[in-house]
């Protein structure tokens, strides 16, 4: 069992940054790899990035890629989600994810992560 709790999150005006952190427990943290997703209101839970379990190779979707940077402490257990540039596009619900998977085509898809986080409300303003 791995519980996930997120935090971070809070109110930046367009073109802010933000840094999201997710800390997990148990000592299995190395075995996972972590993803990031976020949900507008009305809209379908989306990948944000993804990071093996060794931290050696990292996903992106295209909407972020060059604007967010996902990274991972295993002595902290705890993932991150440094996002530079934000805009009102980006306003969501995030959450951190731990899955057993690997690849990308897995670590994009909701239903490869084993557990989730409560989520924490990041708000972007023009």
């Amino acid at each position: 069992q791995v519980q996930l709790v997120e935090s971070g999150g809070g109110l930046v005006q367009a073109g802010g940054s933000l840094r999201l952190s997710c800390e997990a427990s148990g000592r299995t943290f190395i075995t996972y790899s972590m993803g990031w997703f976020r949900q507008a209101p009305g809209k379908e839970r989306e990948f944000v990035a993804a990071i093996t379990y060794s931290g050696g190779v990292t996903y992106y979707a295209d909407s972020v890629k060059g604007r967010f940077t996902i990274s991972r402490d295993n002595a902290k257990n705890t993932v991150y989600l440094q996002m530079n540039s934000l805009n009102p596009e980006d306003t969501a619900v995030y959450f951190c994810a731990a899955s057993t998977w690997y690849s990308s085509g897995a670590l994009r898809q909701p239903p490869s992560y084993n557990y989730w986080g409560q989520g924490t409300q990041v708000t972007v303003s023009s």
